[in-house]
Formats: structure tokens, C-alpha cells, sequence
């Protein structure tokens, strides 16, 4: 009895992570067109049309394109809070009322063999979430496109067996790169997307080292590096006392091909 781990792609192009049991195969977010969501499943041995349900973070694009079309083509059901499908629906158009799932953000629910907590974050959209999510004894956290992470979240994800969590971008990067400075202040803020040092003191702070998967999520392609995402993180969880190549494992999504498939048991 094991449930499976992959980001199939995460950043600003495009966001899809992937989560299976025996029982159960859903997605978190859809921002990529049908076909390349296809491609990206294929990659991993997946078929589309054996996905159970999608569960939406929020209503940007790059995390709702192929909602919509996937939902329609194979009769998949999409969770997402209220506001959020306010947000979204321009995007993903018209869904059939039996698959317009809504749920309460905060409050946990069950789909199928998974107790799935859709988690307040803060980030310029609607009301964002992030997931945890449980099977059995197993903990997965999935935490993006957020700012900042309070008391509570860190309280929630605490005790994780896999992290997903947000490094998005190098601070002194962004601020000597060439975006106008309105969008560098918007991703700075405390409703923009969390810094490698923010990552990697959050993570310093949570992870207990015992043998807790990490995947650093959403690096900026123009604001970020993966090798400095690395090591900035790295270094933060080593300053807590930890041993980055014994206790937890440290590893990096990809903006345009899948991960290794994570399996925990």
C-alpha cells in the first residue's frame, strides 16, 4: 500500500502536480493545454482518461489552461472553493453541474482513499490554497504561489513525508534583474511568491530529518537558478542542524518535464 508523488511541470509556464494510490489518481491543477497534460502524464506511464478528479489551487492561468478541456474530454469532476471558481470560470468555461465540485477552505474532506485539506495561502488571487494531503500514515504537502507562510500553515505541514513547497525566486536576482519594479514589488510581497531564503529558513524550521522528501517548486526562469535554489535551501536547513545528504532528501521540480515518481510507503 504505497501513494505516488510526481510534479509533472511547476512554474510560471505551467503547473501540474500528479498524486496516485490503489484507489485513487488525482491531479493538482491543470495549467498546461489537454494535449500537453496527455504528454506529461504519458511521460510517467499515466493514461489521461484513468484520472479521477483535479484539485485547483487558485484561478491564475498557468494553473487553470487545460482545467476545462481535461474535465470536458474524459468527464473529470474539479474541486476548487467558491471563490476560485468565480475566478476561474472565464478560463475553464462551461462544466457539467455534477463535475462543479465546491468545498470550504480550511475544513478537510474525503476523496476516495485520500483526507485531503485545501489550506489558506497568501497569494493576489481569489483565496488561494494550498493541499495537504493524507493517505494512511503518509503526509504530502503541496505549497505554492504563497508569500508567506504563517504560524498556521507551518503548524499544518509540520510532519510532512514530502514537501512540495514553493523557492521561487533568488532576491538579489530580482531585484538587479529587469522586471519593472511594480512586479518585482508584487512578487516580494507577502501575496507574491516565497525567495529561496524564504524556502529554505521554512523548511530548516519544519523538517524533522527523518528521511522527508523535499521538492523545491515554481524557480523562476528568470529570477532564479536551480543550482542556487539548491544550495540557498540547503543552507538553510543545514543552519538548523540538519544533514542535508542523510536526514532528507533534497531534490528539484522542472518547468517542462516531470520529476522521478516519489513513492511512499
Amino acid at each position: 500500500m504505497s501513494i505516488k508523488f510526481c510534479s509533472l511541470s511547476s512554474g510560471s509556464s505551467g503547473n501540474c502536480q500528479y498524486i496516485e494510490t490503489d484507489n485513487t489518481r488525482i491531479l493538482i491543477d491543470a495549467g498546461f493545454s489537454g494535449k500537453k497534460i496527455e504528454e506529461l502524464l504519458s511521460s510517467i506511464d499515466v493514461k489521461a482518461n484513468t484520472i479521477d478528479a483535479i484539485f485547483v489551487t487558485h484561478e491564475h492561468v498557468d494553473h487553470t489552461l487545460g482545467v476545462g478541456v481535461f474535465s470536458r474530454r474524459y468527464d473529470i469532476p474539479i474541486y476548487a472553493n467558491s471563490n476560485t471558481w468565480v475566478g476561474m470560470t472565464p478560463i475553464i468555461k462551461n462544466i457539467k453541474e455534477k463535475n462543479t465540485k465546491i468545498f470550504k477552505t480550511n475544513y478537510a474532506l474525503d476523496f476516495n482513499d485520500l483526507s485531503i485539506l485545501p489550506i489558506s495561502v497568501s497569494h493576489d488571487a481569489l483565496d488561494p490554497v494550498g493541499y495537504i494531503i493524507y493517505y494512511k500514515k503518509i503526509k504530502i504537502s503541496v505549497i505554492t504561489d504563497t508569500g508567506w507562510i504563517n504560524d498556521n500553515i507551518r503548524n499544518e505541514i509540520k510532519n510532512s513525508n514530502l514537501y512540495f513547497m514553493e523557492s521561487n525566486h533568488d532576491i538579489k536576482m530580482l531585484r538587479e534583474g529587469s522586471y519593472p519594479w511594480h512586479l518585482k514589488k508584487r512578487i516580494m510581497s507577502t501575496r507574491g511568491h516565497l525567495s529561496n531564503d524564504a524556502a529554505g529558513e521554512i523548511l530548516g524550521d519544519v523538517l524533522s530529518g527523518n528521511g522527508e522528501i523535499v521538492v523545491l517548486a515554481h524557480l523562476s526562469q528568470d529570477n532564479n537558478l536551480p543550482e542556487l535554489a539548491y544550495n540557498t535551501v540547503r543552507d538553510g536547513i543545514l543552519s538548523q542542524g540538519l544533514d542535508v545528504d542523510k536526514d532528507i532528501r533534497l531534490n528539484l521540480s522542472h518547468r517542462d518535464k516531470a520529476t522521478c515518481v516519489y513513492i511512499l510507503e
